[in-house]
């Protein structure tokens, strides 16, 4: 009996020892996950930035942004980013082709959640075609 209670302790002091460890963690909290250009003209880049704020006790660090295709250009904080402070990550779309678009961009980093992934939407419009005369 005083084997399985030991046992018990032992998971139990694990258990609580990772969640504090997580708590610890960096944590992102961005003003918004999706942006919506609503409808872009084609031939028109257009840009976002989404800003984030680490609402955890370690510094954030951001180890890779990676669009989904190569229509998609990020930027972003490359400095540890600490507790309370601010950063962000500028996307700038190429409007090449008149059609609507759902582009996810994954994060990765050392927050607890390690991959997080932020979504752009939108709709690209034709150029009316110019007259000649």
């Amino acid at each position: 009996m005083k084997k399985i209670l030991l046992v018990c302790a032992v998971i139990l002091g694990f258990a609580f020892t990772a969640s504090a460890q997580d708590s610890e963690k960096a944590v992102f909290k961005f003003n918004e996950e999706k942006h919506d250009f609503g409808k872009i003209p084609q031939g028109t880049p257009v840009t976002t930035v989404f800003e984030f704020t680490n609402v955890g006790k370690e510094p954030l660090i951001i180890t890779d942004v990676r669009p989904t295709c190569g229509c998609t250009i990020a930027d972003f904080t490359k400095t540890p980013v600490k507790s309370n402070e601010k950063g962000s990550i500028k996307i700038t779309y190429n409007a090449a082709v008149a059609a609507p678009f759902n582009k996810g961009i994954v994060v990765t980093s050392n927050a607890s959640i390690p991959q997080k992934t932020l979504n752009i939407v939108g709709e690209v419009v034709a150029k009316p075609a110019s007259s000649s005369k």
